[in-house]
Formats: C-alpha cells, sequence, structure tokens
C-alpha cells in the first residue's frame, strides 16, 4: 500500500516543484528555446511534432521500425543472422532529426537537464503490450527490475555521468522501479558510434561481468530485468549484457531505449 501510494505521490510532487519554478523561470522548449506553453512539457507542439514515436508494425526482436504492412512476427535482417541475447527490445523514438540532436547533446554536451525529456521518451516504450505488466506491483517477487548498462570508470570519469543511470533514475522517478546496478563494464572498449557493424558485433565481447556484490546479484535472480540504455543501433552492447546476467539467474531480459538507431 506504501509503495503503490509512493507511486503516484512522487510525479505529482515534482509537478508542483515545476509548476514554482515556472513562476520564478519561463519554461523554455529544449529544442527551439521558444517559451512554452502552460500545458507543454520540455518541448513546444512545434518541436513534439519533430519527434517519430516508434509504432508497429517493427521487428519483434530490435524493435526496427518500418513502414507498410509486415507479416508478424517479423525479424529483421539485423537479427536474422544472428543470435541475440535478449528477449526483444523497444525504444521509444526514431534516433533521427530532432530526437537524435537531443540525446547527443545530453550524452556528449553535458546537457544533464535534459534527462527529464529523455526519461519520458524512454517510458514511452512500457506501452508495449509485451510490459504491460511492468510496475503492476501485483507480485512484488515477479516484479521488473531496471539494470542500466554500465560505462568503464575512465569512461565514467570523462563525461562525469553514466546517461543510462540517469535514465533509469527517472524511471524510478515515474513508475517506481527499482534500479539494480548488477553489471561491471571491465574493459574500456573503442565508442560504439565510430565504429562498423561487423566491429560493433567484436568490440564488446567479455566486456562486462555481473557485479561482485551479493546484495546486487541477489536481486536480479529468478527476477525480470529492464537494460536500459539511451540508445540502441546493432544492439551489440544490449545482446552482451543480457547474456551475462541471463547467466547470472535473471529469468528475462528485455531491452528499453529512449531511441533507436
Amino acid at each position: 500500500m506504501i509503495k503503490t501510494a509512493a507511486k503516484f505521490l512522487i510525479p505529482a510532487v515534482q509537478s508542483a516543484k515545476n509548476a514554482l519554478l515556472g513562476l520564478v523561470y519561463p519554461r523554455a522548449c529544449y529544442g527551439c528555446e521558444s517559451n512554452l506553453e502552460e500545458d507543454d512539457n520540455y518541448l513546444c507542439s512545434d518541436c513534439r511534432k519533430q519527434l517519430h514515436p516508434i509504432r508497429r508494425p517493427l521487428c519483434e526482436v530490435c524493435g526496427q521500425a518500418y513502414s507498410g504492412e509486415l507479416t508478424p512476427p517479423f525479424q529483421c535482417s539485423n537479427c536474422s543472422d544472428r543470435i541475440l541475447q535478449f528477449d526483444f527490445a523497444r525504444a521509444g523514438y526514431q534516433s533521427k532529426g530532432l530526437a537524435r540532436v537531443l540525446v547527443h547533446r545530453f550524452k556528449y554536451n553535458g546537457h544533464f537537464f535534459l534527462s527529464g525529456l529523455l526519461g519520458e521518451m524512454l517510458a514511452a516504450t512500457l506501452q508495449d503490450p509485451r510490459l504491460a505488466d511492468v510496475g503492476s506491483g501485483e507480485d512484488e517477487d515477479d516484479e521488473w527490475v531496471l539494470v542500466p548498462v554500465p560505462l568503464h570508470p575512465k569512461r565514467l570519469r570523462e563525461r562525469e555521468f553514466n546517461q543510462a543511470d540517469e535514465l533509469c533514475r527517472q524511471l524510478t522517478r515515474s513508475h517506481g522501479l527499482k534500479t539494480v546496478n548488477a553489471l561491471r563494464r571491465t574493459r574500456y572498449t573503442r565508442r560504439q558510434a565510430m565504429l562498423d557493424r561487423s566491429e560493433r558485433l567484436k568490440n564488446l565481447r567479455g566486456a562486462f561481468v555481473i557485479s561482485p556484490r551479493i546484495r546486487q546479484r541477489k536481486e536480479i535472480h529468478g527476477r525480470r530485468v529492464l537494460l536500459v540504455d539511451d540508445v540502441l543501433t546493432t544492439g551489440a552492447t544490449a545482446s552482451e549484457c543480457a547474456q551475462v546476467l541471463s547467466e547470472a539467474g535473471a529469468l528475462k531480459v528485455v531491452v528499453i531505449t529512449a531511441v533507436r538507431g
């Protein structure tokens, strides 16, 4: 009962806080910096139209969006010649135009204030019917937990924050989901964005391990996991992480990201 009440109280408190701040500082659109209308949140209506939500038809494995008619269950060419270790992946929006700019600013330019908007974009993944019971709170032992994709300590020092951690924090606030930092990155790898598809698939092999902390191991053993990151492209990072989580006893691993590259 307490947990359920907290789940609805947190967004209400945040909404009141934002309203008070809005009285002092005019709210500006994160896309074009124009003043926001009272009912707008993060983006003006024109900038909202520049985001492209991912809806069906899509690849049922990696979540890549497609136009036209597809015969379900459809599996795209990115997935058909590989064994991916996660159950499926789902992104909120396509990584193009404004969405791509927002993620880049958040991740590489230190625009930390974008975490709320990107968290909202990530939360759109939970509308997928396959995730209908996420955050329901009906059975605590069967509840989903969030696991952020980790950064290597050196990369974390360079960037000063882990974008996946921040996105998890947003889902915790909005949906009451628990975050478990169950993964560790042991190798400092080249940035995936700089590699082609074949290089991406090789770059991360053996780069992740399960946390040595017993408590975090217990938190994922026998549980369903939402593996969280900002963007999914080939799925190489997510697949490596999912394999480690599955070997540690996770019952199911579903990847959710704000955008799909």
